[in-house]
């Protein structure tokens, strides 16, 4: 798979790199957490309903709501 999609797609244990987020306020937030555009990511854990998402940045667990998820764009 190839191209980029959205964070929110990613199966359980699998990685990704970001490339870029929709949203200014969203996009602040998480540059501050250390999201940042070519930062690899691993799912770690999809809620029953798929929210929320929590996701391994270089060793920081962040937790995003499906809708914010899916403002991400990545690459696997």
């Amino acid at each position: 798979m190839s191209g980029h999609i959205k964070l929110a797609q990613i199966k359980k244990g699998n990685d990704a790199v970001v490339q870029s987020i929709e949203g200014d306020e969203l996009r602040s937030k998480l540059l501050e957490l250390g999201l940042t555009s070519g930062s690899k990511v691993r799912v770690l854990y999809t809620a029953p309903f798929g929210d929320p998402i929590a996701v391994d940045i270089e060793g920081f667990v962040l937790s995003l709501r499906k809708s914010e998820a899916n403002l991400i764009h990545v690459t696997v």
